[in-house]
């Protein structure tokens, strides 16, 4: 699905938990898990690897606060960060969006694998 600028959601900030010059943080609202939250840049850049160096570091700072509010805020077990690039890796929102996944003990029976289950067969623990 191609969006644009003018048609894109992410492009708008909505309910802004983190927020700096080049990105912000809100939670996801198609959440996984309790805490779940996205990392967006601002511009609207559609690959991950097509954002600017400044971006990055924009985006990586954010999401280690993200973090943080996180553990304070829900107090996860552990958890699993996530990028989708292009429509054959997942990616349905053509704008950047980091994924910062809380992960709760017994949330599945077994988590071995992490996101390596993404592919089917692909994990060690099974």
């Amino acid at each position: 699905m191609a969006t644009d600028a003018k048609t894109c959601e992410l492009c708008v900030p909505a309910a802004v938990l983190l927020a700096n010059a080049l990105a912000y943080v809100r939670y996801d609202s198609n959440s996984l898990s309790r805490g779940h939250v996205l990392v967006i840049p601002r511009r609207h850049v559609a690959s991950f690897f097509d954002m600017t160096a400044a971006e990055h570091s924009a985006v990586l700072a954010l999401l280690r606060d993200a973090q943080k509010f996180i553990q304070g805020q829900h107090s996860p077990d552990g958890y699993n960060i996530g990028v989708n690039v292009g429509a054959a890796g997942g990616q349905s929102r053509m704008h950047v969006h980091v994924h910062l996944i809380p992960r709760y003990a017994g949330d599945v029976a077994d988590p071995r694998g992490g996101i390596r289950c993404v592919l089917a067969g692909k994990s060690h623990a099974g």
